[in-house]
């Protein structure tokens, strides 16, 4: 027999793990775009048949109008504790006015988006790769190619469309909440003038900065939707596979919308910069 090498063999299966990794990573990311591809490929049909609209209504519903408690109380709070946090700062420099300008331009700009499309991926998104997941494992998916019905178009459009459209509302649900619950804090917890409040308000958040949260939503709702629905339907069997493939739905969207959030924040801000020059001085 050949004599082990104590260095060469952990070596190799570092390697041998490595290569592996790397090749499942690249051959399920080529998967991924394949079937992102072939999701978008069928909107123009769902939004142009009536039965498309009745797929994509009751993922409307689901989607969107059962997260708005989650999103209005998520945004609530978080405007509170900006507000919490910043006050003795503000106070101190005498520029406790301006706090209110500073708390809203944050939370329209990235904290509104943010928060709003992690909510999404753990409500929705999770529920989605579970739904999926078990009609993969159940062979419902197989059922319906066999019928000649396409459970892409079927089953992950109308769930995309439904997470890309509804991302920006939910969003304008979190801001609204976050500036309301600001104000309660400002004026209620810490006694301040209102009139300013909302003067610097008006002032200082832009048409800008509203627009570049919802345009970022859009793109964290698609990420969300594609993503849930690509677990989904590439599960393992078992229900021990439908649970990693929620979890791994939940972890990778958290990641994509930290990602996306750090170059469309880079490329709105070159974007602005272009345009105006300058931003004004709070």
């Amino acid at each position: 027999m050949p004599r082990r090498n104590v260095m060469s063999d952990p070596l190799a299966r570092l390697g041998s793990g490595v290569s592996s990794a790397l090749a499942r990573f690249f051959l399920n990311f080529g998967r991924f775009w394949v079937f992102s591809g072939h999701a978008i490929e069928f909107i123009p049909v769902e939004l142009v048949g009536l039965r498309g609209w009745r797929r994509l209504l009751p993922q409307c519903f689901y989607i969107g109008t059962r997260s708005v408690p989650v999103i209005m109380m998520t945004g609530t709070f978080i405007g509170m504790v900006l507000i919490v946090q910043g006050w003795a700062q503000f106070d101190a420099a005498g520029l406790t006015d301006r706090l209110g300008a500073i708390v809203v331009t944050s939370l329209c700009l990235e904290l509104g988006p943010v928060l709003a499309g992690v909510m999404l991926a753990g409500r929705a998104g999770g529920a989605l790769t579970a739904e999926l997941g078990t009609m993969n494992v159940t062979e419902q998916l197989l059922a319906l190619r066999s019928m000649g019905a396409d459970p892409i178009r079927h089953l992950v459009t109308p769930r995309f469309l439904a997470c890309l459209t509804l991302a920006p509302l939910l969003t304008c649900y979190a801001n609204l909440m976050g500036t309301l619950g600001a104000f309660v804090v400002y004026a209620g917890v810490y006694g301040g003038d209102t009139e300013p409040f909302w003067y610097w308000i008006t002032q200082t958040v832009q048409v800008w900065d509203l627009g570049s949260g919802l345009f970022k939503s859009l793109f964290f709702g698609g990420a969300i939707g594609l993503v849930s629905c690509y677990n989904g339907f590439h599960c393992d069997p078992g229900a021990q596979g439908v649970g990693q493939a929620c979890t791994q739905s939940f972890v990778i969207s958290f990641i994509l919308i930290l990602m996306l959030d750090l170059f469309l924040g880079l490329v709105l801000n070159g974007l602005y910069d272009v345009w105006y020059g300058f931003r004004p001085l709070i």
